[in-house]
């Protein structure tokens, strides 16, 4: 049963094989970039799932949960000396109808080269032969006719863009998915690593531990005495003296800081009550970012695929829009 859909029940996944995105949105938050949120292919999953019911003779199917495959990305950014700062490769566009180029538009870009899995749900616990058959066609083209995360879908795979597997079957994708990291949550490496740093600071927090793992300490070499060693003379060289540097993630595998939704931070406004929104349409609230810790890992290393499936899931008590592998917050 999904959260989304609890009238509806998982009888599959499909594969959406070595789909290119250019452009897609590399800015994931107010204050991490590089590959995009994970909102970006929730989101589109749940856009496309409206766009599969709309079809006839898929009106009883729907698609909930995404399993995120990344076998590169690459944001666009320059800098012009490597001592120097990257920043974004901005571009003027559209034309405005004078036909003068606009003001630049501030936004981070990247190009990616993805596997996405997603989860099928429908009425009964089987599909027919041609219902799947009709499914895999109509996502080859609508997958190509939409966004994700911001981005526009160039062409799949050119062999077998698209395949479906019952649910007990999942984990025969794995061969598929290779060579690609799948993106995981890390909440139990961040509790460890919160334990660690209140061994020496008692008052450390989660932020703490997270603000941790994306800092990188240089350290000078230690003389047998506990001392620092002495500065080199004149006649040696900075080559001589060979600092090391320490990370908090050392051992621990590829940990990124993420963005695991919102935070409503005010009451929710009715339809048409907050101005330059993106959807009039519906309730608005205003909100701030939600970070946890992600890891990317190979899918061998992954027990079942079904756990690396991401949701949308919404708890109104405690006013939360999060992204999560698990159906329980």
């Amino acid at each position: 049963m999904s959260y989304i859909y609890p009238d509806k029940e998982l009888v599959g996944y499909v594969l959406i094989k070595n789909m290119h995105i250019q452009n897609a949105n590399t800015i994931s938050s107010p204050i991490t970039y590089g590959f995009p949120a994970i909102t970006g292919f929730t989101g589109a999953t749940h856009a496309l799932s409206r766009k599969i019911a709309d079809i006839t003779g898929l009106e009883h199917v729907r698609l909930d949960g995404v399993l995120i495959a990344c076998y590169d990305c690459r944001p666009q950014i320059y800098r012009e000396e490597s001592y120097k700062d990257y920043t974004f490769n901005q571009t003027r566009n559209p034309i405005l109808k004078s036909g003068k180029t606009s003001a630049i538009i501030e936004e981070g870009r990247c190009h990616l080269r993805i596997s996405l899995i997603i989860g099928v749900y429908a009425d009964d616990f089987m599909l027919e032969d041609d219902c799947i058959e009709q499914l895999k066609t109509a996502l080859n083209i609508k997958v190509q006719q939409q966004r994700w995360a911001g981005g526009n879908v160039t062409h799949l795979d050119r062999f077998n863009p698209i395949d479906y597997l019952a649910v007990e079957e999942i984990n025969d994708f794995n061969k598929s998915l290779l060579p690609a990291f799948i993106l995981i949550n890390a909440d139990e490496d961040l509790i460890n690593i919160t334990e660690e740093l209140q061994q020496t600071n008692p008052d450390a927090t989660t932020l703490d531990a997270l603000i941790e793992t994306a800092t990188l300490h240089h350290q000078p070499p230690i003389n047998d005495g506990n001392k620092t060693a002495p500065q080199p003379t004149s006649q040696q060289t900075s080559q001589q003296t060979k600092w090391q540097t320490q990370s908090i993630k050392k051992g621990r595998g590829w940990l990124v800081p993420i963005a695991l939704g919102f935070q409503g931070i005010s009451e929710c406004y009715e339809a048409g009550v907050m101005q330059n929104i993106r959807n009039p349409e519906y309730a608005s609230q205003y909100v701030e970012a939600i970070y946890g810790l992600g890891k990317w890992v190979f899918p061998h290393r992954i027990e079942d695929l079904a756990d690396a499936l991401w949701y949308q899931k919404y708890d109104a008590e405690n006013n939360l829009y999060l992204v999560t592998q698990s159906l329980d917050i």
